[in-house]
């Protein structure tokens, strides 16, 4: 009996830890579609919502055409970092730039200015990460575009009421410079012209973790 009430006790056990695991993982399925809209340009899809990690962190995927990206701008309160799933981006860490390809994974401390635009001939996929989570989503719920078959909107520097999107990401903790799409488009052009060099991070704001493989 005592063997029996011991086992039964196990089970009951690994019955609670087991549900416990199931509230507490999120999980991804293959093919599970995630909730997506457009953002400034970008079709941003849900794969990790905040409501899931507690508040911890989401996380999204985000499809963006050649020549497209975010506007320059600075996170008070989150962490960000961006996963490289396919084509080639322009990094603007604190007036620097990085060319990153797929597989390259970059770190974002809250308080950098930073944006990325998708440098490729093709289409360019980033999985993006906040932490902690939240504000964000809510930020793109406020400003997205639902996904509806039509034309793919403008980014932000296309916007007619880019000032009022500026005011909107300020409540969120974002804050988006006036001159910052300026100064990301001299940028932009002063590398082109320097096409073929590399460029640097600087020494703070920013690390790139770009997979390389030793010679």
């Amino acid at each position: 009996m005592r063997h029996t009430a011991d086992a039964a006790q196990v089970h009951e056990t690994r019955a609670v830890e087991e549900e416990r695991m199931e509230k507490a993982v999120a999980q991804v399925r293959p093919g599970a579609a995630g909730r997506s809209r457009w953002v400034l340009g970008e079709l941003v899809t849900h794969k990790i919502p905040s409501y899931q990690t507690g508040g911890a962190y989401s996380l999204f995927e985000v499809t963006t055409q050649p020549g497209a990206g975010s506007p320059p701008h600075v996170q008070h309160r989150e962490d960000e970092s961006f996963y490289v799933l396919e084509g080639d981006f322009e990094f603007l860490l604190h007036g620097h730039t990085l060319i990153a390809g797929a597989s390259s994974l970059l770190y974002v401390p809250k308080g950098t200015l930073h944006a990325h635009r998708n440098v490729g001939e093709g289409v360019g996929r980033l999985l993006v990460t906040q932490t902690p989570g939240g504000l964000y989503e809510r930020f793109f719920e406020e400003v997205g575009k639902a996904v509806d078959g039509g034309a793919r909107p403008l980014g932000f520097e296309g916007q007619a009421d880019a000032g009022r999107v500026a005011q909107i990401a300020s409540g969120y903790g974002i804050e988006i410079p006036q001159h910052s799409t300026r100064q990301r488009a001299k940028i932009h052009h002063r590398n082109k012209a320097q096409a073929g060099r590399s460029t640097s991070l600087p020494e703070r704001g920013g690390q790139d973790y770009t997979n390389r493989h030793a010679d």
